[in-house]
């Protein structure tokens, strides 16, 4: 095709088309790291109330441990108190200051029919002189 005879000829090739960059985002900063900061915060706050927590039931099982160890210990003392009041030596001390004396011929009774066997007669004998059957007299 032929140019028309005015006109003029650009030599210069045509300008490239090209994207233009996104315009820049403001991000909004100051929420974020507050968040981080109340998440910090209270996990540091959370870890210090479980400890103090577990410091608190520490100090209270000590103290029950310790309380359990004298309980323990008493019952220990309870225990050879009555051993001691069930010997022999001391049923018999106990009874004849109560004033009972013991039996010769004792007589037993059979629980399943209510038989006597034996005969019953009452013990003799004088009371210990510390019973306090004998001081009432």
């Amino acid at each position: 095709m032929a140019e028309p005879a005015g006109a003029e000829v650009d030599a210069r090739p045509a300008p490239r088309l090209r994207v233009a960059p996104p315009r820049p985002v403001a991000v909004p900063r100051a929420p974020f790291v507050a968040m981080i900061l109340v998440l910090v915060v209270g996990g540091v706050l959370g870890i210090l109330v479980i400890n103090t927590k577990i410091n608190e039931n520490a100090f209270r099982l000590d103290g029950l441990q310790t309380e359990q160890a004298a309980l323990d210990v008493r019952e220990q003392k309870l225990e050879r108190e009555i051993a001691q009041h069930e010997a022999p030596g001391n049923l018999t001390a106990r009874a004849r200051q109560l004033g009972l004396v013991e039996s010769t011929q004792p007589a037993f009774i059979r629980l399943p029919d209510g038989q006597v066997i034996g005969i019953p007669k009452p013990a003799g004998g004088e009371p210990a002189i510390t019973s306090q059957q004998g001081a009432g007299q």
